[in-house]
């Protein structure tokens, strides 16, 4: 299923606007809720490619049975990138194409997984806070590489994990999914915990070092950026 996608009435076109977003917006993350239980209900990975060169981005949502990791549904949608790169605001480059994937669902996506950071951002509201504000879902970030902030040692097993600190404050944790293998970054987005965040990141790598949802995101996000390049 795929839905194309047009930058939303007053989205933000400059650093400023979208700054000026983010502390309209950040104080609505809920920080005080666990979040569904590892296993239970369905998961949601999303993620987005781009096409630089014709100022296009695709996105998917794909949606998995919680316990047993099979997919339920996907969806795509593409449309033109809303913002330019500028770190730390990647959210407004994203988030009007994965809006449109996971509003061609038909099934409820349950807990969403953003390949990216939540409260771990230096303005404590990376992609996934602000897509938790702005649906409403639960949602945590998984991330590849570290952003902002430092952490420890961390054992070389999996499940090992170590703070990602900003000063004394704990926003998130780098978690080992598999022994030997370097960490991925959890963070928290809305409405879970992180003690919780970090067991569905673990309950979600039963193989790889990344979650089964980026996984399976990050490839049907390729392929409908292909598709769409593709055609006549």
């Amino acid at each position: 299923m795929r839905t194309i996608t047009g930058v939303p009435a007053g989205w933000p076109v400059d650093e400023e606007a979208a700054r000026a977003v983010q502390d309209a917006l950040r104080g609505r993350v809920v920080r005080d809720e666990s979040g569904p239980a590892p296993g239970s209900g369905t998961v949601t990975g999303i993620d987005v490619a781009y096409d630089d060169a014709r100022d296009l981005v695709a996105a998917a949502a794909v949606v998995l049975d919680a316990a047993t990791l099979d997919v339920v549904e996907e969806a795509t949608a593409v449309g033109r990138v809303a913002f330019p790169y500028v770190p730390g605001l990647l959210a407004f480059r994203e988030i009007p194409a994965v809006l449109g994937a996971l509003e061609a669902l038909r099934t409820d996506p349950g807990l969403v997984v953003c390949d990216g950071y939540g409260l771990a951002h230096p303005r404590r509201f990376g992609l996934a806070s602000h897509l938790g504000v702005l649906t409403g879902l639960p949602t945590m970030g998984v991330a590849k590489n570290p952003f902002a902030f430092e952490h420890g040692a961390l054992g070389a097993g999996r499940g090992s994990a170590a703070a990602l600190l900003d000063g004394d404050e704990e926003v998130g944790r780098a978690l080992r999914t598999r022994t030997g293998v370097k960490p991925v970054y959890v963070s928290v987005g809305h409405r879970i915990s992180l003690a919780g965040a970090c067991a569905h990141t673990l309950a979600l790598t039963p193989a790889y070092r990344l979650p089964e949802t980026t996984r399976r995101a990050d490839r049907l996000c390729r392929d409908a950026l292909l598709d769409l390049t593709a055609g006549p």
